[in-house]
């Protein structure tokens, strides 16, 4: 059981100097849901620290990068006392703004307290012996799938081991319900299958090191390619992130593969449909392959600019170190703990109504130690934005094979980025 500090010993525990600050008032930018996460854990915040005002600003996604970029741009000018941030952006910020957020370990964050976390989820936010930020929410891949529809079609998820399995699934479930898709993909907007199948199989645009280019190496041309088959399959319809909930609710889509902050979109977004989803792993390319990958998550980082650094990080001590923070957020939100001890936490044990009686937390949560570690460096964007480009004139017949086009996205990261290609 987690013991509760008092607020006088987690004073202590934080050293003399930042006792005496733990008042005034801390603000926080984030977005949506992530945003409405962080206000749910103000209350149990406030018990530990009652003279500490907390105010989280919505600000949404992308203006919450563009506005704490140009404030880092401007020396700090108008920033918050905490910005979220998201992983694969992370460095982003460093490289460009290394004085803009604080090191961590001044305010008393040690190498034991990093332990607390998967190493997949500090790749991007430690450069050297600095920790620009503490990992907050992770997204290990699952599969979220309508069990009636499943049912219908005679498929146990249970048997769905390989993406050929899933094809085969697919097209089972789409003869036994008229109207209704295996799964939708943002072919247009986005490159999530390819971010996830890729990182499953332990290779990503960059190395780990982020001093090369690898999105052209076999594991990632076997993933480009199996994305073609389920294409060419007609189990996928292209669909944006507003259009997969329309699909959702109507009863339009069987699965969405999706990180597990999705567990909080479709119970909060089709709560109508209590009872009829359920979870199962990711499926690999191989039956025997791994069956873990992690797309998104965010992190939180305390500004420079901050005049109450001490208090802003015993807030991002309290929600993002401690259970309580942690499973607070995923009860009311499904914001997927990256802290190691939440996964015994009593609640991730729980079997939840909404998803049939199924614990899926337990099975989502238990991949984690399994993701491998994927780079984003300081030049995710670029690549993102090439392999978008490329992923759609590939998956429209513009090149011969998945090989063909991802030496093309290698060389265009090239000369985009200056990297060398591995």
């Amino acid at each position: 059981m987690r013991t509760t500090l008092t607020c006088a010993a987690l004073a202590l525990a934080l050293g003399s100097g930042p006792a005496l600050a733990q008042s005034g008032e801390i603000t926080i930018w984030s977005w949506n849901i992530a945003a409405s996460s962080l206000k749910a854990t103000v209350a149990g915040f406030n018990k530990q620290y009652p003279d500490v005002k907390v105010t989280v600003q919505d600000l949404g996604n992308q203006p919450t990068y563009d506005k704490s970029i140009a404030g880092c741009a401007a020396g700090g000018v108008g920033l918050p006392d905490i910005v979220s941030v998201e992983n694969g952006e992370a460095e982003n910020y460093w490289t460009q703004f290394p004085d803009c957020f604080v090191d961590l370990h001044t305010l008393g964050y040690t190498a034991d307290d990093a332990k607390k976390f998967p190493d997949f989820k500090r790749t991007e936010l430690e450069v050297g012996d600095k920790a620009y930020a503490m990992p907050w929410d992770s997204g290990p891949v699952a599969a979220f799938y309508r069990r009636d529809f499943y049912e219908k079609a005679g498929v146990d998820p249970a048997s769905i081991k390989t993406w050929d399995d899933f094809i085969a699934a697919g097209k089972k479930i789409q003869a036994a319900n008229p109207g209704v898709t295996m799964t939708n993909a943002d072919f247009n907007g986005d490159t999530e299958f390819f971010r996830m199948i890729s990182n499953e199989q332990g290779c990503g645009y960059f190395a780990e090191d982020g001093q090369s280019i690898t999105v052209n190496q076999p594991k990632c041309v076997d993933t480009l390619t199996k994305i073609k088959d389920m294409k060419d399959a007609g189990i996928i319809s292209s669909a944006d992130w507003g259009t997969k909930i329309t699909n959702n609710t109507a009863g339009t889509v069987a699965t969405q593969v999706y990180g597990g902050w999705y567990e909080g979109t479709i119970r909060t977004e089709s709560a109508g449909e209590n009872g009829k989803w359920g979870v199962y792993l990711m499926p690999s390319l191989t039956a025997d392959g791994p069956r873990a990958a992690n797309l998104g998550g965010s992190s939180l980082a305390i500004t420079s600019a901050s005049k109450n650094k001490e208090a802003a990080y015993a807030y991002l001590k309290y929600t993002l170190e401690t259970n309580e923070g942690q499973i607070t957020m995923l009860k009311d939100f499904g914001l997927v703990p990256s802290l190691i001890s939440a996964l015994d936490d009593p609640y991730v044990s729980q079997g939840l109504p909404y998803w049939g009686g199924q614990a899926v937390w337990k099975d989502i949560l238990a991949t984690l130690p399994k993701v491998v570690p994927s780079r984003g460096t300081q030049f995710q964007s670029d690549a993102e934005i090439i392999m978008r480009a490329v992923q759609t004139k590939y998956l429209g017949g513009g090149y011969p094979d998945a090989k063909a086009a991802l030496d093309d996205a290698a060389s265009q990261i090239a000369s985009a980025t200056g990297l060398p290609v591995k």
